[in-house]
């Protein structure tokens, strides 16, 4: 199981810039993480995460509102000038408006998903979720394509919970969405068999 790999320490955003093209950066503690864009595989299930929880959860439609939703944001807090989870949310109790357009996020998100791919489950499952448990993410999906599975997880006294690990055919409320059913073979379709084991993150 590899991290992603390791370009530069002590890192600051000037050093995204230096990134080769294609690729993509997050800075924790210092550390730049960086790893190909994500390809086919990976960003059409993280479309569709976002598509399943956008309408019920930010729009309010067939769903309670009440919160924004986006993919790949890019946000900026205490030890870490930029982290980008695959999918994430905020409860507008806690943030009513968006950032100004010249503003970065700045706010811990309550909630986040990552898409595990073979270069990056290393440093998603030690790195990330280590981090999101110390900033007080209170809960964490972690989505998995090769094996088709959801894994719902609830911050507890600063320690990750498992709720529930979830299969391919599935139909799921998981926390903190519980409103709204997702029906978990709509992110596998049109993969065949062990597809997704040699995708970018």
């Amino acid at each position: 199981m590899n991290l992603a790999e390791k370009l530069v320490r002590s890192a600051t955003l000037a050093d995204l810039d230096d990134l080769p093209p294609g690729w993509r950066g997050e800075i924790i503690d210092g550390t730049l993480y960086a790893f190909p864009r994500p390809r086919f595989v990976h960003a059409n299930i993280e479309d569709l995460i976002t598509a399943d929880l956008k309408n019920p959860y930010q729009r309010g439609r067939g769903g309670p509102g009440g919160w924004w939703i986006l993919s790949e944001p890019g946000i900026q807090i205490e030890r870490a000038p930029e982290i980008s989870p695959d999918v994430a949310g905020w409860r507008r109790a806690r943030m009513p408006a968006p950032p100004r357009p010249a503003e970065p996020i700045s706010l811990v998100p309550d909630w986040c998903c990552e898409i595990l791919s073979p270069r990056t489950a290393g440093y998603d499952n030690l790195v990330k979720r280590r981090f999101y448990a110390e900033i007080g993410v209170p809960h964490l999906w972690y989505v998995d394509p090769v094996r088709r599975t959801l894994l719902v997880s609830q911050l507890e006294n600063g320690r990750w919970v498992e709720l529930g690990l979830h299969g391919r055919d599935e139909k799921v409320r998981a926390a903190p969405f519980e409103d709204v059913e997702i029906d978990l073979a709509e992110w596998w379709e049109g993969l065949d068999e062990g597809e997704g084991e040699g995708d970018a993150p």
